[in-house]
């Protein structure tokens, strides 16, 4: 019997089954929401025999209690949806718009040597052995975290990496689930590749034929709550200053940035090979990070002006 119970889930069930054929399925962000719109769907037009224009409308509506961001999160998935079966006439249905992205003005924690250094000492000294789960978080933090720092990738990519996405010959990986679903590769610091060699041998002891690279049990990849939990808990340990895992990214993007200022024309190249292995498809995207850092916009104003956009283009 299927789980999803609303007019809707038959045709769920097909979006969901050519998602996974193409190789584009997110489980823990796109199948939460569409079984939670599959639920309002039943209980709300209980008798209702087909998906209809109302359900998708009173679904999609912005709540009171909601700004355009957090609303544009919960009804994605939805208007991916419904796109996927308007593009094919399945529907006879008006696909409402997206709210507007309100631009986020927050500013990153800027991380120190010190608290890095604390912050890794902590992954490094994770102690319990005695169960299976408690040898892979073991082993997995240091090296997920480390990852994380070093390559600027996001934690959901991360999470979400295959074993066969791993080169570990080569040092590459192939980034196939990224905001947006531009797939992209990075190459890995010499050292870091290190580290995922000897995580590998270690976590293959523990689970065998895994097909996620960082594998949780039941051949299962680690949830969102995963690494939040895990770096709030280690974190906190010895650090004061509120961070999360995700800052490790601009962390990554800034310092990188930093170190070629000064360097003209090298400074154009490396910046674009930036842009590209953190996976952004425009270098608006990247110039954000520096938008985020007092002190640094003008820096990055100046060196990615008109002239900077016309030399190299932002093309895929």
């Amino acid at each position: 019997m299927s789980k999803y119970q609303s007019p809707a889930g038959p045709l769920i069930e097909e979006y969901i089954f050519y998602r996974r054929a193409s190789d584009y399925w997110n489980e823990s962000s796109y199948g939460a929401t569409l079984l939670i719109f599959d639920r309002y769907c039943l209980k709300t037009y209980p008798h209702a025999q087909v998906l209809s224009q109302e359900m998708v409308d009173t679904w999609c509506s912005k709540r009171d209690t909601e700004k355009n961001n957090s609303c544009r999160s919960r009804i994605y998935p939805v208007i991916s949806f419904l796109k996927y079966l308007k593009s094919r006439d399945k529907i006879d249905i008006v696909v409402p718009e997206l709210p507007y992205r309100t631009p986020r003005t927050y500013i990153p924690h800027a991380f120190t040597n010190k608290e890095l250094l604390e912050f890794f000492k902590a992954c490094d000294t994770i102690t319990g052995t005695r169960t299976e789960e408690q040898r892979a978080r073991k082993v997995t933090i240091p090296v997920f975290f480390r990852l994380l720092y070093s390559s600027g990738i996001r934690t959901t990519e991360a999470r979400l990496l295959k074993v066969e996405d791993v080169d570990l010959k080569d040092g590459v990986l192939n980034i196939r689930y990224s905001k947006g679903y531009d797939q992209h590769f990075v190459v890995l610091h010499d050292s870091m590749l290190e580290l995922m060699r000897a995580f590998d041998k270690a976590i293959s002891q523990i689970y065998t034929n895994r097909i996620y690279f960082f594998s949780a049990r039941k051949n299962k990849c680690h949830k969102r709550s995963w690494v939040q939990v895990n770096f709030r808990e280690l974190w906190d340990k010895k650090n004061t200053a509120y961070a999360t895992a995700y800052q490790l990214r601009h962390h990554y993007a800034t310092e990188n940035i930093n170190r070629w200022i000064g360097e003209g024309m090298e400074f154009h190249s490396k910046f674009l090979y930036l842009s590209k292995s953190m996976g952004h498809s425009v270098l608006e995207s990247t110039k954000y990070y520096y938008s985020l850092t007092p002190g640094l916009s003008d820096v990055i104003q100046d060196k990615t002006n008109d002239s900077f956009n016309n030399i190299i283009p932002d093309s895929k």
